[in-house]
């Protein structure tokens, strides 16, 4: 029977995969974007321009997809997207322009931003059934499977064109999809379990509810939680190796280490993550995790040493590292596909709203100044936290 604790165990693992897959063929396409932009011409400018595709086709998709999940069920869009995510990560290599690189990216993002609400959407379903707070580990795999795809096509770009590279990632995305996608398809999705005997504050364990406006409202509060943790990592993303090279004087390499130790931190806090949930509770994950980012990003922005600046990072990662999934999850379980979608897509428009902005205030300011922009959001998502700790109870 679906449900049964073997078969949780079995959809855990397939979707747990699935994330993973996702995260090595993003980063693999990530690490060939200097040799893409080489291929095609493109001035910085105009790459930056191409390069909003992937974001403007996530952000389009993922409200449809939050449809298309309600319509023919979460496991079957995941596959869907997974086959589609594959096959378009081969396309950017065989165009020769701007523009047209900026079409097929259109097509990869929109694949990206479906596969990320609709295992997203499965994963709030088992966290619920299995009454565990175990999605920092589905978010944990994505960043370990970007980790290896990133560290994979750094060894590979030199013997490997750009082409041979992502066409590989096709046929191994592919591969992978059909051994994963079977079982995923034959698995039902867990019925919710009885709410007797379910504790208020845990809110998991309850139905999603109709997305009406009182509804609507709270799953868009969620989504500004995790617009603020993915504020701070893209900025940390764009800017951190700067800021250490430009206002610590940082050589080249040693920039580079600032944000290796925020990805390996975060990371590592959503390996821990369930258990800290288990043992915290959601809303004092997302209060000490939103403060301890605050803290830990102040000292990365301000502190007058590359060390300190480094550790700020570290610390910065770990406290990051399980508002986004914690938000998801709240917004799913509230609203079901729909509430993913709206989360992910306000998580999204938060990490491309985090560079830009660093950019300017940095223009107005400086970087050390504009950076601490990433600790008011961080403190911003705790306050969020604890004003809506009891916004999901029935």
């Amino acid at each position: 029977m679906p449900g049964t604790a073997t078969d949780l165990t079995r959809l855990r693992a397939v979707l747990t995969a699935f994330f993973a897959l996702d995260g090595f063929i993003f980063a693999g396409w990530v690490v060939r974007i200097p040799a893409i932009k080489e291929q095609t011409g493109a001035s910085a400018g105009t790459l930056g321009l191409a390069l909003l595709g992937v974001s403007a086709g996530a952000v389009i998709t993922m409200m449809l997809t939050g449809r298309l999940c309600r319509r023919y069920g979460n496991h079957q869009v995941t596959v869907a997207c997974a086959v589609l995510l594959s096959l378009s990560v081969s396309l950017p290599p065989l165009t020769h322009s701007a523009l047209t690189l900026g079409l097929v990216l259109l097509v990869f993002g929109a694949a990206y931003g479906g596969i990320n609400v609709a295992f997203n959407s499965a994963a709030v379903e088992l966290v619920r059934a299995m009454r565990r707070p175990i999605m920092p580990s589905f978010h944990a795999a994505f960043s370990l499977g970007g980790m290896v795809g990133a560290g994979l096509g750094g060894l590979v770009a030199g013997t490997l064109t750009p082409t041979q590279h992502l066409f590989g990632l096709t046929v191994l995305g592919l591969v992978v999809t059909v051994l994963i996608g079977r079982p995923l398809l034959r698995l039902q999705p867990p019925p919710p379990p009885p709410h007797e005997d379910s504790p208020k504050e845990e809110t998991a364990e309850t139905a999603p509810r109709r997305l009406d406006a009182r509804t609507r409202g709270l799953v868009v509060t969620f989504g500004l939680i995790a617009l603020c943790t993915a504020f701070g990592e893209g900025a940390l993303a764009d800017w951190s190796a700067l800021h250490l090279q430009q206002d610590l004087d940082a050589t080249a390499g040693a920039s580079a280490i600032g944000y290796s130790c925020f990805a390996l931190a975060m990371t590592a806090g959503r390996l821990s993550g369930t258990r800290l949930l288990e043992r915290l509770g959601r809303t004092r994950t997302l209060v000490a995790g939103g403060t301890t980012a605050a803290v830990g990003m102040l000292l990365g922005a301000l502190a007058p040493t590359l060390w300190a600046a480094v550790l700020g990072f570290v610390i910065t990662g770990l406290g990051l590292a399980n508002l986004f999934p914690v938000a998801v999850e709240r917004a799913g379980t509230l609203a079901g596909p729909d509430g993913v979608a709206i989360a992910s897509t306000l998580g999204y428009g938060g990490m491309l709203l985090g560079p830009p902005a660093i950019g300017f205030m940095a223009d107005w300011y400086s970087l050390p100044a504009a950076l601490t922009s990433v600790a008011v959001l961080a403190a911003t998502a705790a306050l969020i936290g604890f004003l809506t700790r009891h916004a999901a109870e029935r």
